[in-house]
């Protein structure tokens, strides 16, 4: 077994680890997705709220389907 297969074992091993705090907590990280957009989004003074938005989005989305499936992050939290 060379490095690299070493390095991409513990990479799968990070990404089930995540899917799966993701699978417990999903609602708790788009809470936290959403305030992390919204303070930058205050931090720019709003000029670049549009892109931050979608950056958020593309965010929770990558989370979410880290197992596969579109059911762990609620869609919307953002009422901004």
């Amino acid at each position: 077994m060379g490095i690299f297969d070493k390095f991409k074992g513990k990479a799968e091993d990070l990404k089930d680890k995540a899917g799966d705090l993701v699978d417990q907590h999903g609602d708790k990280v788009g809470e936290g997705l959403d305030k992390a957009g919204d303070f930058v989004d205050e931090k720019t003074g709003g000029k670049y709220g549009d892109k931050i938005d979608q950056g958020v989005d593309k965010a929770k989305e990558g989370l979410d389907n880290l197992d596969g499936q579109d059911d762990d992050i609620p869609n919307n939290q953002n009422p901004a």
